[in-house]
């Protein structure tokens, strides 16, 4: 009996190669994320927090944890397309061997 393979089975990636995309993903989302509160960040800086429901001291503290949230979530639902445009770097500065 002959025994009929794919194709596309010599071409499929390996798990090692899935892993190291998922890898270079996940970074490519952590740079974005990155990128999105720094660009976050100036919208907040003039914003008072006096009056009755301002956070005072407790709100600038925190605000920075609420700013990363923010952009996290940003990335989680699309983002800018920042992660794609990085990651295809990534892959063609690795096809070059660097």
């Amino acid at each position: 009996m002959i025994e009929v393979t794919s194709p596309l089975a010599a071409i499929a990636p390996t798990p090692a190669q899935l892993a190291q995309t998922a890898r270079m993903r996940r970074t490519a989302e952590d740079f974005e994320t990155s990128f999105m509160s720094q660009m976050m960040k100036p919208m907040f800086e003039g914003l008072s927090t006096d009056g009755m429901f301002g956070g005072g001291e407790a709100e600038a503290t925190w605000r920075s944890f609420l700013i990363d949230a923010m952009a996290k979530q940003t990335v989680k639902a699309g983002g800018i397309g920042l992660t794609d445009t990085v990651m295809a770097e990534m892959i063609k500065m690795q096809e070059q061997g660097r």
